[in-house]
């Protein structure tokens, strides 16, 4: 019988998730091309990047944090308060992918992730 790993255990588990989190928040701190990304977040990351690791470590397989902490992460509705257009959505792709292709070594894991990531910033976009 064959034991099934979550994709949180394949790329390394909470050192990846968090490592993944801090390089997608630097990147999108220090970037030129996510200056409108980072504008509509607070001036200081910290919780946001918390509540992101918290939030791909259950995504991903691993523990429930975000659950357990916030209840429903409800995505779309708490993302509401800042107005995401086509601008900020592709500078929040281009962070996160450029930050998993730095932390998570098999590119086959990568594209796992991808697709529903991507999809998942779609959503969010809440305006034109």
């Amino acid at each position: 019988m064959s034991e099934t790993v979550t994709l949180y255990e394949a790329i390394g588990g909470d050192a990846t998730v968090r490592a993944l989190t801090q390089r997608f928040y630097a990147l999108m701190d220090s970037l030129p091309e996510a200056a409108r990304c980072r504008a509509i977040h607070p001036p200081d990351l910290r919780e946001s990047e918390e509540k992101f690791y918290e939030y791909l470590t259950g995504y991903l397989g691993g523990p429930p944090i975000y659950m357990e902490k916030r209840g429903h992460p409800m995505l779309r509705r708490r993302h509401f308060v800042a107005e995401i257009g086509p601008q900020e959505r592709d500078e929040w792709i281009y962070c996160f992918r450029r930050a998993m292709e730095e932390t998570i070594a098999h590119p086959k894991l990568r594209d796992i992730i991808w697709a529903p990531i991507e999809k998942l910033a779609f959503h969010m976009q809440n305006k034109d």
